[in-house]
């Protein structure tokens, strides 16, 4: 039997030492002689530790794992191409990577090891790994701003033949890995290759690759929620967030099969917990800037969910730093964990929002505020589940209505939103660079910024406290309920 067991976008889970350990234990557990480790990207960052090591801490994971191969997230683009590049070079793991593109528009990270394609001997038979990351990625981070990405597709489909023509001219099964010498720009048979396997970090364009691309299955991430289902006969597996589940995959089924394990129960990996403990307990991160009554979720279900408590105290604190007419959050900066309990830290506070970006404040006319609150439904934008919920607000109420995609009433301070008046949003800077969740925002409405999003937290929290209520600020008509938040 040929198998992989697959994880990926595990982002968070390493501000909690023990559960990262339990994931790694689960990832051992399912290994062995005949499986190969993968990741497929946001296995560095975001999150508090990742913060404070630089995304390194993932170092001690692929040790922990024996990760043979990981692909780029968006995530992985965090402290810059050049950390990154140092990241590349120190793991044990090797980064396959096939549409990413450096400043000079040259392949990324070859010096440090990067290959576009790779195989790989599992139980005696090869497997050929391609990797893509979504070529919105330099929108989607600032950070990767100076890259480029190609179309994952194509990228995908050269490389994938350039390693079916090397391999097939060895004619051995034993070249490891493709680079611009191997290359030839040809097509061949599949020859000494037993199975192809792409590493994706595309999301929702992992139904693309299957269909235009001859492949057993394809790994993703990106995208929070799992899947795992046949498209085109080829294997589609995500395993969600946070290390909430891991993939098996018997590559050796037609078509493969998948199944998704849950970490809970397993024998921590030796060693693990305490390796990144240490790593957390340098930032010295415990103060605590609150305590809270009631516990404050934010699963994935709650702050995609609609209205949640954890977004109106976003909302509010960026809202209260640049005494805006209104709060905006957008539900996909804010990243799922534990609940806060008890005792709120800084670190807590870190690991909701764990980027070095400060609250923007944007000026904007009603016409285009009232656009920016029809975003938050994402009628037009392909970006996540479709019944997700995209954001959060502050001194604004929304009614949308959605099975006719319409808002049916937009207020500020309790007074409808006047087209042509002008009115201040006080926003995630990421928002005002990317086109991918609120188009309508950008550069040009920038007018001012504050602190750091987590310093502007902890301060709103030493001065009000963290007690957020549900306000009826947003209404969703028409749809089925979401998951219950924590009212």
């Amino acid at each position: 039997m040929v198998r992989l067991v697959h994880y990926s976008d595990i982002e968070n889970v390493f501000d909690a030492p023990e559960r990262a350990a339990r994931l790694a234990g689960r990832i051992r557990g399912l290994s062995g002689p005949d499986a190969a480790v993968v990741g497929t990207g946001d296995t560095t960052a975001p999150g508090v530790l990742s913060l404070v090591a630089t995304g390194r801490q993932v170092l001690d994971f692929y040790e922990a794992t024996d990760t043979v191969f990981d692909t780029f997230g968006n995530h992985e683009f965090d402290y810059g191409p050049d950390a990154l590049r140092g990241l590349v070079a120190d793991a044990p793991a090797t980064f396959v990577s096939a549409n990413v593109r450096d400043e000079a528009d040259e392949p990324f990270g070859r010096d440090e090891g990067v290959v576009p394609w790779a195989t790989h001997e599992v139980d005696g038979e090869t497997v050929g790994f391609v990797g893509v990351t979504d070529p919105a990625t330099d929108s989607l981070n600032p950070m990767a701003a100076d890259l480029s990405f190609d179309d994952p597709v194509a990228a995908a489909r050269d490389a994938l033949a350039e390693m079916r023509t090397a391999v097939a001219e060895r004619g051995d099964g034993e070249v490891d890995s493709g680079s611009e010498e191997d290359a030839s720009g040809g097509r061949a048979g599949v020859g000494p290759l037993d199975h192809v396997v792409v590493l994706s970090h595309l999301g929702a364009g992992d139904d693309d690759l299957a269909r235009e691309l001859d492949v057993d299955a394809i790994l993703g991430g990106h995208v929070h929620s799992r899947r795992n289902e046949v498209v085109a006969d080829t294997r589609l597996v995500r395993p969600g967030v946070n290390g909430e589940t891991v993939a098996e995959i018997d590559l050796d089924s037609e078509p493969p099969t998948a199944t998704l394990h849950e970490p809970d129960g397993a024998d921590p990996a030796p060693g693990l917990a305490d390796a990144l403990a240490e790593r957390m307990a340098a930032a010295d991160l415990d103060e605590t800037v609150d305590v809270v009554d009631r516990p404050i979720e934010r699963s994935g279900d709650v702050v995609h969910g609609g209205e949640c408590r954890v977004g109106n105290f976003v909302a509010d604190a960026f809202q209260w730093v640049h005494d805006a007419d209104v709060g905006l959050s957008n539900a996909g900066g804010l990243r799922q964990g534990d609940p806060w309990a008890g005792d709120v830290t800084k670190a807590d506070l870190i690991s909701l929002i764990p980027f070095e970006e400060p609250v923007a404040l944007a000026s904007v006319t009603g016409a285009e505020l009232h656009d920016v609150f029809r975003e938050m439904a994402a009628p037009d934008v392909d970006f996540g589940e479709e019944d997700w919920w995209h954001g959060h607000v502050s001194n604004a109420r929304v009614v949308w209505d959605d099975d006719a995609e319409l808002i049916l009433e937009a207020t500020v301070g309790g007074e409808p939103i006047d087209p042509d008046a002008r009115y201040t949003v006080a926003v995630s800077e990421y928002l005002l660079h990317s086109e991918h969740e609120y188009p309508t925002l950008g550069q040009r409405h920038r007018i001012d910024e504050a602190d750091i999003q987590y310093e502007v937290l902890a301060a709103y929290a030493r001065e009000h406290g963290i007690a957020p209520e549900i306000e009826g600020r947003i209404e969703i008509r028409n749809r089925a309920p979401a998951a219950d938040d924590d009212d």
